[in-house]
């Protein structure tokens, strides 16, 4: 059983970005940091009972979207044999990437011997086929070893992996929503990979001392009883579903005013924010936000609030400047939006 994420007492920015992220998959995942016992692990994986279906090719190994043309080699084999591919429905997943994971096991391996033989490819999955479409949770990200960041980076440029052994190639589609945790005590994450989290959260022990009174309460109750816990939260799991599910229906129609794409750029220039992904992400996040809040249009609330998720990880600091001072910066010129 796994702890109901509606259960979980406080960090509510950890959870509105791990919802969003649901509600548009194109934000780009999330970066949760912070010290340990915070619940970071817990909220990610408690997330997966509350991801909705998706549609994929009836069954394709892959996840692979029946609507686009990003397909894997054997979905393109039967198209080009002119086969009809049907369709199913399919519950979005959290897949999780282990530290210790080797290369083959990230990427999958072909089995040339097979190939030669037989004149047939036959591959295997790797972690990144089952992260398709799905959310690719790694814990303690800051400590990958730099050839699996390396790969995780090339498959999130690209939307695909490709793997090639002796002549012989299989491809298909990589589109993984990336989580990833970690405690900034035990080492910073390469620029590379920060730049590639859409949204991120810092999160703090709570301190007030009846929030964590009732968080013991609750992991007690859990402990003794996880499924009658898990019956008495389920009204309130169910409530949580649906809101997200109906904000992705109406994610598509909701409408940008000018005006709010000249809050965002305002914003990330005079923060001097590198590239411009950090105004698509913002312009995402505030989008989805509206949805989940059930507005027909982006207000400043939403980029105020999208800013805050968007922008922690994607600040400059200037020499001998306090750590703070960048978030302070922000926060002036958020108030005047």
């Amino acid at each position: 059983m796994i702890f109901p994420f509606t259960a979980i007492v406080g960090q509510e920015e950890m959870k509105l970005g791990l919802i969003l992220n649901v509600i548009d998959p194109t934000i780009g995942g999330l970066l949760i940091t912070g010290e340990k016992g915070t619940g970071k692990s817990t909220a990610v994986r408690a997330l997966a009972e509350l991801l909705p279906e998706m549609e994929v090719v009836k069954g394709c190994r892959f996840n692979c979207d029946p609507s686009s043309e990003g397909l894997c080699t054997d979905c393109q084999g039967r198209v080009e044999r002119g086969e009809a591919l049907e369709a199913e429905r399919r519950k979005m997943r959290v897949v999780e990437l282990p530290l210790g994971a080797t290369e083959d096991r990230v990427v999958g391996t072909l089995d040339v011997e097979h190939a030669i033989k037989h004149g047939e490819k036959r591959f295997e999955p790797g972690i990144l086929a089952d992260a398709n479409r799905n959310f690719l949770y790694v814990d303690e990200v800051n400590l990958l070893e730099d050839h699996i960041v390396d790969l995780l980076l090339d498959a999130a440029a690209m939307g695909v992996n490709y793997v090639e052994r002796e002549g012989v190639s299989f491809v298909h589609p990589a589109r993984f929503i990336l989580v990833g945790t970690m405690n900034p005590e035990e080492g910073e994450l390469r620029p590379q990979l920060l730049d590639r989290f859409g949204l991120s959260v810092r999160v703090q022990a709570i301190r007030d001392k009846a929030l964590r009174a009732e968080i013991l309460r609750r992991r007690q109750e859990f402990d003794l009883d996880p499924e009658g816990f898990s019956k008495r939260w389920r009204p309130q799991q169910e409530e949580l579903s649906r809101r997200i599910t109906e904000a992705k229906g109406r994610l598509a129609a909701i409408r940008v005013p000018d005006e709010i794409l000249e809050r965002i750029v305002t914003l990330t220039s005079q923060l001097n924010v590198d590239g411009h992904r950090a105004d698509i992400v913002i312009l995402k996040a505030a989008r989805a936000l509206s949805a989940f809040r059930g507005k027909e249009e982006v207000e400043p609330e939403e980029v105020r609030d999208a800013a805050r998720l968007s922008l922690g990880h994607r600040l400059k600091r200037l020499p001998f400047e306090e750590m703070g001072a960048e978030r302070e910066r922000m926060e002036e010129l958020l108030s005047s939006l």
